[in-house]
């Protein structure tokens, strides 16, 4: 091509393109193309990358090859750079031709070549495009998709890959022991993995088995087995003895819980109606959780724990309170009827019985509770309000006192009333007058000064 003022244009290839990819600046290039389309690549075996043309310049043009912008040197092993100069006699032009001749390595896949023209009235560059470079597989790398922890029961899939290009799209995945050849796909799933699939996994190249990759796979399980569970009916005074079998895969924790709230492990060696209740065990592991639970019911014949009476605040009233424990739920009867009000609760075994009353006398008031396994009595002393109101103070106690001092005062007055009426007619009688002769009443009065007096 014939370049008018001895100027010069760049012919350059692009490789697996029908036409090169040129990035020149200044005049259109003149180019041809002498390279692969690709390149499948044993060690340190040399490729032709491109051939670079100058053509009819004046002076001769100097051309110089790049890779990523990195200008390539001739070292006649892994680059060799050859160039030839031709000179038109008759018009004094030289064309230019430089060749690359290229090592490549699969580092090298997405390189970018270029090769520069200089010339004393233009300097051109043009970049070939990326061509694919084919190399084998050296490594094969195997990843578990499935995220840790593994559960027993889960679907476990492997992914098998390599560094060749083009990559290989089949597999061989051993499972287990077994070889199983996967092909258009380079991963496989275990279903419903279990804790003897606890192992090594493996996967290689079809046609290189010893390219291999491996993974251990470490399957997490939790067991647990509590003995009693369900409902368990026990009787106060009984023992229980609780049982925990567990098989966990690595560390587990243990807690247990009493109607939702937390407890020690429960040791029963004297049942009472306390230790009825709803208790869970919770073991754990990262990544799992087991429970296991019994609901505990405590049955006894009942027993009254207080019997008690208060006044009510219109002052009239008396309230009696029964409380008693018991499963099954104990029956309450009272030793008196018209009550006014009847309050009554069971909880956890517990039962409370209010009833109110007017008592029109003094009573002596009996709870009774019973239940299918026994019954249990007290008793309490209630004073009428009547009476209470008659005296108009103090308690109905105060005024039982009040009776007794007021009944022994009356008695020690008449007792006095009566000594002093007999005194009183003595000695109205001695003051009485008689006949009596002088002889008479000396020897009475000597009777009387030898008798005690009997007024006193």
């Amino acid at each position: 091509m014939v370049m008018l003022n001895g100027s010069a244009s760049i012919g350059t290839s692009a490789c697996s393109l029908p036409r090169p990819h040129s990035k020149t600046r200044g005049l259109s290039p003149a180019w041809w193309c002498q390279t692969p389309t690709s390149w499948s690549i044993p060690p340190l075996l040399l490729f032709t990358v491109g051939t670079c043309v100058v053509a009819e310049a004046n002076p001769a043009a100097t051309i110089k090859w790049r890779k990523n912008g990195q200008l390539l040197e001739d070292d006649q092993k892994s680059v060799v750079i050859t160039n030839h100069l031709k000179l038109d006699p008759e018009t004094g032009l030289s064309t230019v031709l430089s060749s690359l001749q290229y090592a490549a390595t699969k580092e090298d896949a997405d390189a970018i070549f270029a090769c520069a023209a200089t010339h004393t009235l233009i300097n051109q560059e043009t970049e070939l495009e990326p061509f694919p470079i084919h190399y084998p597989s050296e490594q094969v790398t195997l990843q578990i998709m499935s995220q840790p922890p593994i559960i027993e029961g889960d679907n476990v899939t492997l992914k098998c890959t390599a560094d060749g290009n083009p990559p290989p799209r089949s597999f061989f995945f051993h499972i287990k022991g077994t070889k199983m050849l996967v092909e258009n796909s380079d991963n496989y799933t275990v279903t419903a993995i279990n804790r003897e699939d606890t192992g090594e996994y493996k996967c290689s190249l079809v046609d290189n088995e010893k390219v291999e990759a491996s993974k251990n796979i470490v399957v997490s399980y939790l067991d647990l087995s509590l003995s009693p569970t369900g409902e368990v009916v026990k009787e106060v005074g009984e023992t229980l003895s609780v049982k925990i079998e567990k098989s966990t895969s690595g560390d587990a924790t243990e807690l247990w819980k009493k109607n939702g709230k937390m407890v020690k492990r429960p040791e029963f060696s004297n049942l009472t109606f306390a230790d009825a209740g709803d208790y869970v065990c919770e073991v754990s592991m990262t990544g799992l959780t087991r429970r296991q639970s019994f609901q505990l019911v405590i049955e006894g014949k009942p027993l009254i724990t207080s019997l008690t009476k208060y006044r009510a605040a219109d002052g009239k009233d008396t309230v009696l309170t029964c409380e008693a424990e018991g499963v099954p739920k104990p029956q309450i009867q009272w030793s008196i009827n018209n009550t006014i009000k009847e309050e009554s609760s069971y909880i956890n075994g517990k039962v409370i019985h209010k009833i109110t009353i007017v008592p029109k006398e003094n009573l002596t008031v009996t709870c009774n509770v019973s239940n299918r396994l026994g019954q249990h009595a007290e008793t309490i002393s209630v004073s009428s309000v009547f009476k209470e109101e008659k005296k108009g103070r103090g308690s109905p106690e105060d005024q039982d006192q009040a009776k007794l001092i007021g009944g022994g005062v009356a008695g020690l007055v008449l007792v006095g009333i009566t000594v002093g009426l007999i005194c009183w007619l003595c000695i109205k009688k001695s003051r009485q007058g008689t006949w009596k002769t002088e002889e008479e009443m000396n020897r009475s009065h000597e009777n009387e000064t030898l008798k005690p007096n009997d007024c006193v």
